[in-house]
Order: C-alpha cells, then structure tokens, then sequence
C-alpha cells in the first residue's frame, strides 16, 4: 500500500509540472514582434530565455537550458511561415489599389426598418455612389459617402449610435490567389496597426480588402502599400 501511494504521489506531482516548450511557444506567439524578430533570426536567445523566464515566473537556473531549446525549436517551425509570407508579398505587389475620400461610416441600432434601408440604397446607387450595408451582432453600419448623410438621418435619426465621418475607403484589389493563401487579411491589418493607422471599419469581397481609415493617414498607408 506505501508503494502504491509513492507512486500515485509521482504521478500527481509530475503531472502539474509546468510543459517549458508550450509555455515558451505560447509566449512568444503571443508577442508578434519577438515572434518576426525570431523568424527573421534577429533574437539573441539567451537574452530572449531569460525574459521568458522572468514574464512566466520560471526558475531561469532550473529552466533555462529547455527555454532556450524550445525557442530554437520554434524558430524552426516558423520557416514555414516564410514561405507564406513570399507568397503574400507577391499577391500583394500584384494587386490594385483605390482609395476614396468623403466616406461615413453611420453605426445604427439593429432593430432598424429595411423597407427605409432599400429606399436609401435605391437613392445612392441611382447616383453610382457607393452603398455598403455591414450587419453585426449588436448594430447594423451603412458606409457611403458623406453627400448622403442627411438622407441617412431622415429615417433613421433616432436609431443613429455613431457617425464616422472625414474617412478614407481603401480597396486593394488582388489576384485570386488570396482566397487559398493564409495571412493576407492579417497581414494587411498587422501592418497598419503596427505603423499607428486606426481601421476604422473593415470588410472583404471576394478579391478585394476593403478598410476605412481616417483621412488624414492616406499618404502614410499609400507609402506602406507600396510593396
């Protein structure tokens, strides 16, 4: 009976012992710039051990040896994504950009009349002016140009949460090939969250990668798309 409970005891004890390589992996994914500073070979490992050690409370004299392992594992790993990002670059070096100025984005409360909504549409697209209706969970969001705002008020005054005004409609306009390759989206959106540029509304049709964008920013994104 004493053995069977010193071995029960192991079990029990070895089973809440911390997994290094998931811990390690976890964090690392968690932080997209040491993870791009790692796939681009641009860490020093044992300075990267050591904060894991101190982010996640490991012993580093206990741990450092499998932090430090793990990390060169991962690095591994991510060659794949290398190759993901090659095939994203050319789609992107491929594609078309449009941008556009005036635009709204008018957020209004869910339980809004349709019948109104298809009027307004009529009236938009009679004059070949963009129309697009976003519908989520909580509101609905019509983004058009601003000439029609006031058009946009007249049935829906009441039921108006946000108006999103001065923005820039975006469209980047790509090869086929973005729907099979993974990232993209992604991508785009890393790319200008980490280069200080709020998206403002975003959606996809088929090929093209639409985002709105606060007006001001248009020339530093048109820099950054410039692949």
């Amino acid at each position: 009976m004493a053995k069977q409970r010193i071995e029960k005891y192991h079990i029990t004890k070895k089973s809440k012992m911390p997994n290094i390589t998931k811990l390690t992996e976890s964090y690392i994914l968690e932080h997209p710039s040491i993870k791009d500073c790692l796939k681009s070979g641009l860490v020093n490992y044992s300075s990267l051990s050591r904060q894991v050690a101190s982010e996640l409370n490991l012993n580093l004299k206990k741990n450092f040896d499998a932090i430090l392992i793990a990390c060169r594992r991962l690095k591994r790993k991510l060659r794949k994504e290398e190759i993901f990002e090659k095939k994203i670059l050319k789609i992107l070096r491929e594609s078309k950009i449009e941008v556009k100025n005036k635009v709204i984005a008018v957020v209004m409360e869910k339980d809004v009349f349709f019948e109104s909504l298809l009027s307004i549409a009529k009236e938009i697209k009679r004059k070949k002016e963009a129309f697009k209706i976003i519908e989520g969970a909580s509101g609905i969001t019509i983004v058009t140009t601003e000439e029609f705002l006031e058009l946009i008020k007249k049935h829906y005054r009441n039921k108006i949460i946000v108006e999103n005004k001065n923005l820039a409609e975006i469209t980047i306009k790509s090869p086929k090939e973005i729907e099979t390759t993974p990232g993209t989206y992604a991508y785009l959106c890393s790319l200008l969250g980490d280069n200080n540029v709020n998206i403002v509304e975003t959606l996809s049709c088929w090929t093209d990668s639409i985002f709105l964008i606060d007006e001001k920013d248009v020339g530093k994104v048109m820099g950054l798309l410039r692949f």
